[in-house]
């Protein structure tokens, strides 16, 4: 058989050649370096950056500190602006906080009305101007924080505050039975009118004339002697604000104001009163009607006499008298003035309308009340005033006429 021989460095060995190990071991290794690094290679460039130490080398250096964004003395700056914010705040805090608490505040009153359906943006517009706050929105804003406005704790009045009073004092002194709500005494007298009431009541700071006849004319009062009174016209209550001395609270609420004058005729024309008024087959409203006339008619002395004439021509008229009543106050309630015109175009003319007027004519008393009630006796149709200033009475026309002529009252006046 025959052998090869190749060329080695080593020995020759039959069938291949013999390296020696350590020349062998080297080229594998180059060989298997060679593969890895190929490998390697392949696999970095496919699946990871570079690494940053792959590029050049740089020499380290130092770092530096970096500079300051507003520059050598921003830091102190951005300190003392804080600071100063913070003062600030401060500062108004305290401010606001007197305010509420009703610190440090100078000495100072007034007397504030709320009127109805005020909202609490007036009302604070109304302290503030008052000078008993310094900040509306931070009142505003206390006031709707403990539901001032929601719970109906401010109401309408007038009110005696101070700068003593901090926000919370403010709220409970505009309520419902506060010490600090003005009251006013003020005297209704025998006679007066609905109108003459009104008016008094709104010059004394009460309440004013419109609203009073607002509520007059269209509240669904719960009175038996005025629930079938139709509504529209406030003169329906005419005759039932009874006269007396009244304590009100200023700007308060008409509807309460009318209630408490209504109340004190219920509690004076007593149960007794209104059943004999139905035996006599009269309302209330008429023997209010009658007791009015006689309250503007009469001197004060002789309320019943002047009784006994209208119940005469009411119930027992003459071809002389013929139903009419022929009394002058009804005329001038509904013209006005201090002239009789009696062919004036009016329902509450008594000269050409007969029977009753459609209303009371004044707000009577509790005797021209008895009085209407309970009339004298007599046989009396006429009745006039004589220069003595008393009235005199009459059976007949007649008569009355001659009395007239001799007075000289009447004769300047023609």
């Amino acid at each position: 058989m025959s052998q090869e021989y190749e060329r080695s460095p080593g020995r020759r060995v039959q069938g291949r050649r013999y390296t020696p190990s350590h020349l062998q071991s080297g080229g594998e290794t180059r060989r298997r370096t060679s593969s890895a690094s190929g490998s390697r290679s392949t696999a970095s460039s496919r699946t990871t950056p570079p690494s940053r130490d792959s590029g050049p080398s740089r020499p380290n250096r130092p770092r530096g500190k970096r500079k300051g964004r507003f520059g050598p003395y921003g830091a102190m700056l951005y300190v003392i602006f804080v600071i100063g914010i913070s003062a600030l705040l401060a500062a108004f805090g305290w401010v606001a906080a007197c305010d509420v608490l009703a610190l440090n505040k100078p000495e100072h009153a007034a007397t504030v009305t709320i009127e109805e359906n005020t909202s609490l943006d007036q009302v604070a517009d109304t302290l503030k101007d008052n000078g008993l706050i310094e900040y509306k929105f931070l009142f505003k804003l206390f006031a709707s924080f403990t539901g001032a406005e929601k719970d109906n704790k401010i109401t309408a009045g007038t009110y005696e505050l101070d700068t003593d009073m901090d926000y919370h004092a403010l709220i409970s002194n505009m309520g419902k039975g506060s010490s600090s709500r003005k009251e006013v005494t003020v005297t209704i007298t025998e006679g007066m009118t609905l109108d003459q009431i009104f008016a008094l009541l709104e010059k004394e700071g009460v309440s004013t004339a419109a609203k009073l006849q607002e509520e007059a004319a269209n509240h669904q009062f719960k009175y038996s002697f005025l629930k079938d009174l139709p509504t529209g016209d406030y003169h329906r209550l005419e005759g039932y604000l009874f006269p007396d001395t009244y304590t009100f609270y200023m700007g308060g609420d008409p509807l309460q104001i009318l209630n408490k004058m209504i109340l004190r005729f219920d509690e004076m024309f007593t149960d007794e009163m209104r059943q004999d008024a139905a035996d006599r087959g009269y309302t209330v409203g008429e023997i209010v009607t009658i007791a009015s006339m006689i309250e503007k008619e009469t001197d004060g002395t002789d309320q019943t006499k002047i009784a006994s004439v209208i119940y005469n021509r009411l119930e027992n008229p003459t071809s002389e008298t013929a139903g009419y009543l022929n009394i002058d106050a009804t005329i001038l309630y509904a013209t006005g003035g201090t002239v009789v015109d009696t062919n004036a175009d009016t329902p509450y003319n008594t000269s050409t309308h007969k029977g009753l007027p459609p209303t009371a004519i004044s707000c009577p008393g509790i005797d021209a009340l008895r009085a209407a009630l309970y009339p004298a006796d007599t046989n009396y149709y006429y009745y006039a005033l004589g220069d003595d200033g008393t009235h005199s009475f009459f059976k007949t026309y007649k008569e009355h006429q001659r009395f007239i002529a001799s007075q000289e009252r009447y004769q300047t006046s023609q």
